[in-house]
């Protein structure tokens, strides 16, 4: 434990003294990959799937701020998606629009989350997401949440139906604009998804402001069993195609990320909680003090020792 923990101080020090270099390379980062998977995915115009964009709009990412991102991303997706069907360029397009009044109506600052959500699906463990968001944020960080859930299955929704899309069994655009709509926005398994990561952001968010002993590690487990709960009651009312191994690999990948966010941020020593009592004129006050667990990282300075035998032959080349 006295490892880790000198090794988080050690971290902090390093992330206090590089983060002007480090935020730009993760935005990088989170914009390279935004880009290269909407390529990968939905990429329907030729001119935009070179090699080259995701790099150029990565270094671009890497300089403002991750809502602006979001919506360059979304852009994207819809030049990509006019190629194929106006239709559901539309649908996005009004979807896109509703996620922005309601993004910079509530927090802006969660844009990133906007970002995060669909690529942890991608990488086959977004549940850590509702585990961190319900730690670290806040109630109304259930909506970029929630919308980056659906960015997602919209994403899977134009991958697997490309050929549909740019089919003519729909002649009039009226009939088509109804049957992608519901397509979109019928899917149980969005749906369900969308309820289990705001249902366990809302448990989380709760349990881990609870004055009790281990409260964050109790909201991590009850986070799990709640989305765990969502999902299967989905899947019994609508048969859904959830993969029961993908889920428990991300499930717990899940919760070794948010118990080692836990550790680098709420790391405290319950062994050593102290209840205190205040008073004022007009109020009692109880207090709670659980300290943290910290270690001064070590100094470690190298001396170099001569042996006698080192000391007089330096003193005898000095005489001579």
């Amino acid at each position: 434990m006295i490892g880790l923990l000198v090794f988080k101080e050690k971290l902090k020090q390093f992330y206090g003294k590089y983060n002007i270099y480090i935020v730009p390379v993760v935005k990088f980062l989170v914009g390279f990959l935004t880009f290269w998977l909407i390529n990968a995915n939905v990429g329907f115009m030729s001119k935009l799937k070179n090699p080259l964009i995701p790099v150029v709009m990565g270094l671009v990412a890497s300089f403002i701020p991750y809502g602006v991102t979001a919506f360059l991303a979304s852009v994207f997706i819809l030049i990509h998606v006019a190629q194929v069907s106006l239709e559901i360029a539309l649908v996005i397009f009004v979807f896109v629009l509703a996620v922005t009044v309601l993004y910079y109506g509530f927090r802006p600052g969660d844009g990133y989350l906007l970002l995060l959500t669909p690529l942890l699906f991608f990488l086959r463990i977004p549940y850590v997401v509702p585990l961190v968001v319900g730690l670290s944020g806040s109630l109304v960080s259930i909506v970029p949440v929630c919308s980056g859930v659906c960015i997602y299955y919209i994403l899977m929704y134009l991958k697997q139906n490309a050929g549909t899309l740019t089919g003519s069994s729909m002649a009039e655009m009226a009939d088509r604009f109804i049957q992608i709509v519901k397509n979109v926005f019928g899917n149980e398994l969005m749906w369900v998804m969308v309820a289990a990561f705001a249902a366990a952001i809302l448990v989380v968010f709760i349990l881990k402001n609870l004055s009790v002993d281990y409260s964050w590690s109790i909201a991590i487990v009850a986070g799990v069993i709640t989305q765990l709960a969502v999902i299967f009651i989905g899947d019994f009312n609508f048969n859904l195609p959830v993969s029961a191994g993908s889920m428990i690999f991300g499930i717990v990948a899940s919760v070794v990320i948010a118990l080692i966010y836990q550790f680098f941020v709420f790391a405290v020593d319950y062994t050593r909680t102290e209840y205190l009592q205040y008073e004022d004129d007009d109020y009692y006050y109880y207090v709670k003090a659980v300290p943290k667990l910290t270690v001064s990282a070590p100094d470690v300075k190298v001396q170099r020792i001569y042996s006698r035998k080192n000391v007089r032959h330096e003193k005898n080349e000095t005489r001579e």
